[in-house]
């Protein structure tokens, strides 16, 4: 329902989704060029330094911390007034999705780049009925410890609705992983939105739920961009998607193509402009004509949070619990669940003989 409502308010414009399906993927591309133009020639204005400009900062102009912000494989850049990132851009590659990076070892904190006055902290989350969303997810640095705990500093994270976190948004980040089992690289753009709502009287407000000691701006929409290259060799044409979701709980029957906006409608939406790199007069793909766009069902998803939930059983009852639970959904395990629970087994059943023997008084 959500992404009907959301769709009906941008098919009004010209630029919605048709363009993206007839060919012209990047309806943005005049859009874009016409904003990277612009800021080069108010950029090109100022540069020979006038009388003026030297007077009116004298003393510095207004600091907004929206510079950007590199961490070990993401960058953002923040709003110091919403506590939130305005938006995370992250590199994934099948090489950097696996690795010994546990997530257990992980904390939430404070970015300590963002000065305390306009940062969040873990106290403003606790007790307020909204989970700690990643924009760049833990999952996608399993390759570095320290990439893994940099996407816990609280400058990448969001008030998010706990259904959306887990479940929708979290099949959204497993897509973006699948992807590159058939493309070289992914580049991934996420962040919050909070968009107006229409009221009876027909006139628009934007409105938000603070949450915390520090008021930490609840959005009322996610969105991510995709964009994705086969190889850096290939001359296969880019591919790239834009989706807004709706900050709250989703289940399984929209797919994620009721999602899809046209790049340019996202950038009127967010006041950014994305990959401003990117030659937007070449040919650009569809993701979702090129890919399948398809997340992972009921079931599949079941059993990729019951394996997950096998990795790390750390004893023989939280072992067997997780797959009496597994059978009392109805779903039949596949062969990956039942390998990770053999090797599991294996582990867990020599660990506690050793620990009994150890016991065993000499």
């Amino acid at each position: 329902m959500a992404a009907k409502t959301l769709a009906s308010r941008l098919r009004g414009s010209r630029r919605f989704l048709s363009g993206f399906m007839s060919g012209a993927v990047l309806g943005a591309a005049g859009a874009g060029l016409m904003a990277l133009q612009f800021f080069r020639s108010r950029d090109a204005e100022t540069a020979d330094g006038s009388e003026e400009k030297a007077v009116l900062e004298q003393f510095g102009f207004p600091l907004t911390g929206t510079e950007t912000r590199c961490y070990t494989n993401h960058a953002l850049s923040y709003d110091q007034a919403k506590r939130l990132p305005r938006w995370v851009l992250e590199h994934i590659s099948k090489s950097k999705i696996t690795g010994d990076a546990d997530r257990k070892r992980c904390k939430f904190k404070p970015d300590p780049t963002i000065p305390p006055t306009f940062s969040a902290f873990n106290e403003d989350y606790v007790g307020s009925g909204w989970s700690r969303g990643h924009m760049a997810p833990a999952g996608d640095n399993k390759f570095s410890s320290k990439a893994m705990a940099e996407t816990f500093y609280l400058s990448n994270i969001v008030p998010q609705n706990f259904d959306n976190n887990s479940g929708y948004w979290n099949r959204i980040e497993i897509y973006c992983r699948e992807l590159t089992e058939r493309f070289e690289d992914v580049w991934i753009v996420s962040g919050p939105l909070t968009l107006p709502q229409t009221k009876s009287d027909g006139k628009k407000t934007v409105t938000y739920q603070v949450i915390g000691e520090d008021n930490v701006a609840v959005p009322s929409h996610l969105y991510k961009v995709i964009l994705a290259r086969r190889s850096p060799e290939s001359t296969e044409p880019l591919a790239l998607g834009a989706f807004v979701v709706p900050n709250e709980a989703i289940g399984f029957q929209p797919q994620l193509t009721e999602f899809q906006v046209s790049l340019q409608d996202l950038e009127k939406l967010s006041g950014l402009v994305f990959f401003p790199q990117l030659d937007r007069t070449s040919n650009i793909r569809n993701i979702c004509a090129v890919d399948t766009c398809k997340l992972l069902d009921f079931q599949k998803f079941t059993l990729y949070l019951n394996t997950r939930k096998i990795e790390g059983a750390c004893s023989l009852h939280r072992l067997e619990k997780v797959m009496e639970n597994l059978k009392n959904t109805g779903i039949e395990p596949d062969d990956y669940f039942l390998s990770c629970y053999e090797k599991k087994l294996e582990e867990l059943t020599a660990k506690e003989k050793s620990e009994t023997q150890t016991r065993k008084p000499s």
